[in-house]
């Protein structure tokens, strides 16, 4: 069974820093996609990065340049690093994990809910003015 257990949100003022963290398990998969998501209230989810395994990342345009997602996959961990926090950052993060079909970054495109198989329980991020 699947499982992914994300960490590390909080409160933070704007232009502080965070790193989500998210455990995963119950996968033998060699390809996958990992990503992130956010949903801030009365917004529909969205996709902020996402990692493959080959290393390949992708970004929304509304994070480039200030957040940056890795992996230890001797640990079974995806990572976000957040840097320069805005107001508009804050939501509820999500790890999801795409583990069959294509899963190059660069094949998907555009980071999309309906391409990712399984999501977290989310870590609340919140950044104030």
């Amino acid at each position: 069974q699947v499982q992914l257990v994300e960490s590390g949100g909080g409160s933070v003022q704007s232009g502080g820093s965070l790193r989500l963290s998210c455990a995963s398990s119950g996968y033998p998969y060699s390809s996958y996609c990992m990503g992130w998501f956010r949903q801030a209230p009365g917004k529909e989810r969205e996709g902020v990065a996402a990692i493959d395994s080959d290393g390949s990342t992708s970004y929304a345009d509304s994070v480039k340049g200030r957040f940056t997602i890795s992996q230890d996959n001797a640990k079974n961990t995806l990572y976000l690093q957040m840097n320069s926090l805005k107001p508009e950052d804050t939501a509820m993060y999500y790890c999801a994990a795409r583990l069959w079909g294509l899963t190059s970054v660069q094949a998907l495109g555009v980071i999309q809910e309906a391409d990712f198989h399984y999501f977290g329980q989310g870590t609340q991020v919140t950044v104030s003015s």
